[in-house]
């Protein structure tokens, strides 16, 4: 627990397999300094925990930083058969998102999902994913970093921002261009979510909870925001550092109240 005003985030391990392996924790350090750069006091939090501490530590913290991750969402979770280039499930990593998100929503904390991140939120939530992009949605625009440990540069592409939404307050701009390395999108929308940007070819970008759905869990959340692309390695960026401050905000008014 930090002795100052610093918002306490928990911010799971991308893997088990990368928390196992010393040799990949550089994968988790730009969410980390991410944080910290906006104000907020970064937690790391095992994939191991048995459910009694992970629900502890849940408790714990002001926000919940959902990451990035090598791994596919399960999609029995969503009623779905395996595609066939859906990529290998990570259940610790499943089982720990949605434990976190469950405390999340039941204590109206904000939660900021990222890539993986918001399609576990938008699976825990009800909804579902496509699973394979180019295959499902025939879509010719690279969303998938290929090739990278050769050293293929990541791809960019443009968004288009819904007016009105939070995401365009924090932009300015109805468009702006983003960073990508996801081949799998949200499908059919979770409870409570509604769509905050799009890519040109339609793809499902960013979300927010909107709150107003009597069946969603926490009608009253402050800040459920998730978005595709990976703002914490844009340096520079300003509407991702935006997201990281307007996040931070939110958190930070958790501090006041339980504190």
């Amino acid at each position: 627990m930090p002795t100052d005003s610093r918002p306490l985030i928990g911010v799971p391990f991308r893997s088990l397999k990368e928390e196992d392996d010393p040799a990949k924790r550089e994968k988790i350090e730009p969410y980390l300094r991410a944080v910290e750069a906006a104000g907020g006091h970064p937690a790391e939090i095992s994939l191991r925990l048995p459910p009694d501490k992970l629900m502890a530590w849940a408790a714990a913290f002001d926000a919940i930083l959902l990451t990035g991750s090598p791994a596919d969402v399960d999609p029995a979770w969503y009623h779905a058969e395996r595609h066939a280039a859906c990529g290998e499930s990570d259940p610790y990593r499943e089982q720990t998102d949605f434990a976190l998100l469950d405390c999340a929503f039941a204590a109206a904390k904000p939660v900021l999902a990222i890539c993986y991140g918001v399609q576990s939120l938008n699976v825990f939530l009800g909804g579902s994913l496509v699973q394979d992009i180019h295959s499902v949605l025939k879509s010719d625009l690279q969303h998938e970093w290929k090739d990278r440990a050769s050293g293929a540069p990541e791809p960019h592409h443009d968004l288009s921002i819904e007016p009105g939404s939070r995401l365009a307050a924090l932009a300015g701009s109805p468009n702006t261009r983003v960073n990508s390395s996801h081949h799998q999108s949200l499908d059919r929308l979770g409870r409570g979510l509604r769509v905050a940007a799009r890519a040109p070819d339609g793809v499902i970008e960013a979300v927010e909870y909107s709150g107003n759905d009597a069946a969603s869990p926490a009608s009253g959340a402050s800040f459920v925001l998730g978005v595709q692309w990976h703002p914490e390695s844009m340096t520079g960026d300003v509407l991702g550092q935006s997201l990281f401050h307007e996040f931070i905000a939110a958190a930070r008014k958790q501090v006041v109240g339980t504190r």
